[in-house]
């Protein structure tokens, strides 16, 4: 057999065991929302996605967890809430989550409708009840669920503008304002 022909099975190999790897990691990453099978309540986890994409080679990956928001306290439990991940890794993952509970919502300040999100770019944000606008990713994973049912969706533009007019007053012009 020509090196040429080695070569490439070779180079197929790696990219097929790199995809794998990738693959793995790309599905096990970011802050998730569980519930805890201990106190039935919401809880959130980070997957150690490194080690799942590492042990993904030999078949089905290995879970375990490299945060819980119930930790330090409850460091010791034995992760029973990783069957919930590897049931459906991708129902508990709170960015999607959080694009579920967009879908079909208009913006509560401008009515502009959510339609596909920039998350690295322009995401969105929570309006309160007390007016105040946070971005999602400010909220504890674990407060994700009373968040959302408490708030309203903000645009990533009204948002800002929000937070500007609330922090720096001095800075803003406000035409709607009538004049004495």
């Amino acid at each position: 057999m020509p090196v040429w022909l080695w070569i490439v099975i070779a180079g197929l190999a790696t990219a097929a065991m790199a995809w794998r790897l990738g693959a793995s990691w790309w599905k096990y990453r970011g802050n998730r929302v569980i519930i805890c099978p201990e106190n039935v309540r919401p809880a959130g986890v980070v997957v150690d996605a490194v080690h799942a994409s590492a042990t993904a080679l030999g078949g089905s990956p290995e879970l375990r967890l490299s945060s819980c928001s119930r930790w330090p306290e409850r460091a010791g439990c034995g992760q029973e809430c990783l069957a919930q991940i590897q049931a459906a890794p991708e129902d508990c993952l709170v960015r999607n989550i959080v694009s579920d509970w967009l879908a079909g919502k208009k913006c509560a300040n401008c009515g502009l409708v959510f339609g596909e999100i920039s998350w690295a770019g322009s995401p969105p944000a929570l309006l309160g009840a007390d007016k105040k606008s946070v971005e999602w990713k400010r909220v504890a994973a674990d407060r994700i669920p009373e968040a959302l049912a408490a708030s309203l969706p903000l645009c990533f533009a009204c948002h800002t503008t929000l937070t500007m007019v609330r922090e720096h007053p001095e800075l803003v012009l406000d035409r709607h304002r009538t004049r004495t």
